[in-house]
């Protein structure tokens, strides 16, 4: 967690507690949706309080003052864009119609917190002259497999046969159409109510393998896979049109909200696709995820994509170096802009490899990075790093790129 100064601590204690609405009248960040404007954002994760709030059931002024210290840390460090996770786990960080409040909150899911938790970061982040980039994560609906321990009027507790259990975590079952219209119209409510700069998926769309699991969708692939080869083909399907009517619904809406795609980095090995990147990674998007991302930003569906690169220059599986241009490679002449997601959680981290022992490696990063023209900006992981910046990666990278204020 950055470290909360007192100036921060009083305007977030003066913060009266009534819910910030998107009507609020703020000036909108200098230059937003511009496309010459390099983005520098971070991540700011909430999924079991990784970056905020930094324990459960603090005041909602407290909430408010660790929020608003956060999006002061973004401008010292002279970034423009914040990435904030508001569906961490198929609930809400605003008042919600569709879904119960997070527990992240107050402990409990479903209490209300006594503020809106979405509409001030909006606010306050415009008022900043930084992008808020409101992010959602689909089919994730618990850390645990007990739909008993979600709160009763939880969706999935009222329709458990929406769910699957895979790998000690429960999801929502992308091949059900139900499930694909409710998620949608749950994120989209978020859209509705508040001026957000974009929506921002990350990289769980099926779940990752479990070594020794499946994930059991037997009963809707029965159901609704008829006509396609396999059931791989069939999931793919499934996730492209949770995108193609996600970005659809985000435009008739609000049409200058941007639609923002954050996967693993790799899509598919250059040995399973020639297509593919000069990798050996051992998940591939495509076959792992059941995400084609490379079609996504081919169709246009998505106005950027943000693949997770989170590897140092000369890893041998899976090289930055290597990625960085097959990416810029597949966005060239699609109008699709492109952010490459920095692991700055590994800088200065002992378990990590040398190279991230190396407080110049994230700077060699965005060196590499700024050969390609189409490389538009980067997106560090995550906020609590971006504060602390244990070896003085972060400190680096402004330094040697961010020498003008945002961009």
């Amino acid at each position: 967690m950055g470290r909360i100064s007192r100036r921060t601590v009083t305007i977030g204690a003066a913060l009266a507690l009534a819910a910030t609405t998107a009507g609020d009248a703020v000036a909108r960040p200098a230059g937003r949706g511009h496309p010459r404007q390099a983005l520098r954002g971070m991540w700011l994760a909430t999924v079991a309080g990784r970056d905020w709030p930094s324990r459960p059931a603090l005041t909602a002024a407290e909430q408010r003052a660790e929020l608003l210290a956060h999006l002061d840390t973004a401008v010292a460090r002279r970034l423009n864009a914040v990435v904030f996770q508001v569906r961490p786990t198929a609930d809400a960080l605003w008042p919600s119609p569709y879904e119960p409040w997070s527990a992240v909150l107050t402990g409990t899911q479903g209490a209300d917190p006594g503020w809106d938790p979405l509409g001030t970061a909006v606010t306050q982040a415009h008022r900043r002259g930084l992008e808020l980039h409101a992010w959602f994560n689909p089919y994730r609906v618990a850390n645990h497999t007990d739909p008993g321990r979600l709160v009763p009027t939880h969706p999935a507790r009222l329709h458990p046969d929406w769910t699957v259990p895979h790998g000690g975590k429960l999801y929502y079952n992308p091949g059900l159409p139900q499930v694909r219209r409710f998620v949608r119209e749950a994120m989209l409510d978020a859209v509705r109510k508040y001026d957000v700069d974009a929506v921002h998926f990350d990289d769980y769309f099926y779940p990752y393998p479990v070594a020794g699991q499946t994930f059991d969708d037997d009963a809707a692939y029965a159901a609704y896979g008829a006509g396609f080869p396999d059931r791989a083909a069939w999931r793919r399907r499934n996730i492209d049109l949770l995108v193609r009517e996600t970005a659809r619904g985000i435009k008739r809406i609000r049409p200058r909200t941007q639609f923002g795609i954050s996967p693993f980095g790799v899509w598919r090995n250059q040995a399973t696709d020639p297509a593919g990147s000069a990798t050996t990674a051992g998940v591939q998007t495509y076959d792992d995820l059941h995400a084609d991302t490379r079609m996504w930003v081919r169709e246009g569906w998505i106005d950027y994509i943000a693949p997770q690169v989170y590897w140092n220059i000369g890893f041998p599986a899976a090289d930055y170096a290597a990625l960085v241009p097959w990416w810029a490679e597949t966005v060239r002449g699609t109008g699709v802009r492109l952010y490459i997601g920095e692991a700055l959680y590994k800088a200065g981290d002992p378990a990590q490899p040398a190279a991230w022992q190396d407080p110049a490696e994230l700077s060699r990063h965005l060196a590499l990075a700024a050969r390609y023209p189409a490389v538009g900006g980067h997106i560090f992981f995550s906020a609590k790093e971006v504060g602390q910046d244990r070896n003085g990666a972060m400190a680096r990278v402004v330094a040697d790129h961010y020498a003008r204020q945002r961009g």
